[in-house]
């Protein structure tokens, strides 16, 4: 091992961990590298890391006598018992003020705990969001850290040496908050992701499907629509997916089985959004349509029992893809929108003091929902820091209503044919539902008061105050407080 001492150390060499350890040798850093399997440490240093400034540690021990104080130590390990477990070995080795950093996709009421117990200890945490895939570890990624506060200015030259920058040079790295926070930001990332995705498979579905388009014509179509105002890396990789051919000519996209994985994170993401009463409902659906679509031998089934025919699209092929490129921007506004309801919601339970606008800016670029669309959004929040709802916003508001047409006729498009598209639907309910100043939750109010007496409040009467009725003439004035909110 050379005598230097390093800036900072990392443990798990797995794809993003050594992507990410090259990065930060580019940019200066001295870097000390270590894996579970010593054997991978050999490799990279003989391999890619090959006369850069990096010292390997076949122990925790020598890592962390390799590292410089407060050491600094990034773990890309495995979610769960993995990090659990290598916070309990590494902690006695180290000193008051060391930062352990988690940079895997850890759940973040996980790294809640964790901060807690590593503070405990007299150590630093910090749990902070990656993304960008292989290239943006290598690159430039997005970087959301949140954890112990004292933390930030130790870690904060590396970071923001590291990460990506927006066009005007701006770093796509802040902090989050305390705790959990920098994770949860993550976390809310990847729901919005999922959603994303939908709706652009949906919409591919319905051109291929509805309007029999090839795959060079949706290709075509969506290279035009990345120069717009959906320009953004999703659509920029749809456009050269679907033009990608195999060394026989064949289309790679028509020969992926179509049963669609998931790691968990938009699981995550519905689940906090239940916990907050928060309505998520286009990642709720984004995240149901993998489901459907892993049911690949049972969906088989019942297509040979059911009546599986899809009605063609009639309407003027150009109408129907300007039609297209609105509903894909309006769904695009609601998913946003609900991701950051969500993410004001849990700020207030959590007392996180997040910044809306910032998170916009950290996700310009190296992530992988990054887009010129978040420019708006950043503007947004500078306009109104306190905004309630992006929907709210004069340039978010104006930019829905003129589109709701055609999104509505997408949709309609879409239910005479017989195509699903759950994620333009649920983002459409959702609009109407918002913009709605009365629902029928009124009946639904009265249905759970007749059958479990579980009250109601009334129009003529302030919120807070309660009422019963008896519906049947034989039930009680006992009511169930536990469901009047």
């Amino acid at each position: 091992m050379n005598d230097q001492q390093c800036d900072i150390g990392l443990i798990g060499l797995a794809v993003m961990g050594e992507n990410l350890a090259l990065n930060m040798e580019s940019k200066g850093f001295r870097v000390c590298v270590h894996n579970r399997t010593p054997e991978r440490v050999h490799a990279f240093l003989q391999g890619r890391a090959q006369g850069k400034n990096f010292t390997g540690a076949t122990t925790l021990e020598t890592l962390v006598d390799a590292l410089s104080t407060p050491r600094k130590i990034i773990l890309l390990v495995k979610a769960g018992q993995a990090v659990d477990e290598l916070i309990d070995r590494l902690a006695p080795l180290l000193s008051p003020g060391d930062i352990l950093i988690d940079g895997g996709n850890s759940l973040y009421t996980d790294t809640i705990r964790r901060t807690r117990q590593v503070e405990s200890q007299g150590l630093l945490y910090v749990g902070s969001g990656v993304s960008g895939g292989e290239e943006g570890a290598l690159l430039g990624p997005s970087l959301m850290p949140g954890g112990s506060p004292a933390a930030w200015p130790h870690i904060r030259p590396i970071f923001q040496a590291i990460c990506a920058r927006t066009p005007d040079g701006e770093p796509c790295c802040d902090w989050m908050g305390e705790d959990g926070a920098g994770h949860f930001v993550k976390m809310i990332h990847n729901g919005i992701e999922y959603g994303d995705m939908q709706i652009i498979c949906e919409t591919y579905d319905l051109m291929k499907r509805g309007l029999g388009l090839s795959n060079a014509e949706m290709a075509a179509v969506f290279a035009q629509w990345n120069a717009g105002e959906l320009d953004s890396y999703l659509v920029e990789i749809t456009r050269d997916i679907l033009g990608y051919k195999d060394e026989q000519g064949e289309a790679v996209v028509d020969l992926i089985l179509d049963a669609a994985g998931q790691k968990g994170t938009g699981k995550w993401t519905l689940l906090a959004a239940l916990d907050e009463g928060t309505p998520l409902t286009l990642i709720g659906e984004a995240v149901f349509a993998r489901c459907l679509s892993s049911a690949k031998e049972e969906r088989v089934a019942a297509s040979q029992q059911l009546d599986a025919h899809v009605e063609p699209i009639s309407a003027d092929r150009a109408r129907v893809l300007d039609d297209l490129r609105q509903a894909l921007y309006a769904a695009k506004i609601i998913s946003y929108a609900q991701g950051y309801q969500l993410m004001r919601a849990t700020a207030q339970t959590r007392h996180w003091n997040l910044n809306f606008g910032g998170i916009a800016l950290t996700w310009r670029g190296g992530c992988i929902i990054r887009s010129a669309f978040l420019g708006d959004i950043k503007r947004a929040f500078d306009r109104d820091a306190g905004l309630v709802n992006l929907l709210l916003d004069p340039f978010f508001k104006e930019q829905v209503e003129t589109r709701q047409a055609a999104w509505r006729r997408v949709v309609v498009a879409a239910v005479e044919a017989g195509i699903p598209v759950p994620c333009l639907s649920a983002s459409l309910a959702y609009w109407d539902g918002y913009r709605s100043a009365r629902l029928p939750a009124n009946l639904l109010q009265a249905q759970r008061d007749y059958f479990g007496a579980h009250t109601y409040e009334r129009i003529d009467r302030p919120r807070g105050e309660f009422f019963h009725t008896n519906w049947t003439g034989r039930g009680g004035s006992t009511t169930s407080q536990t469901y009047s909110k």
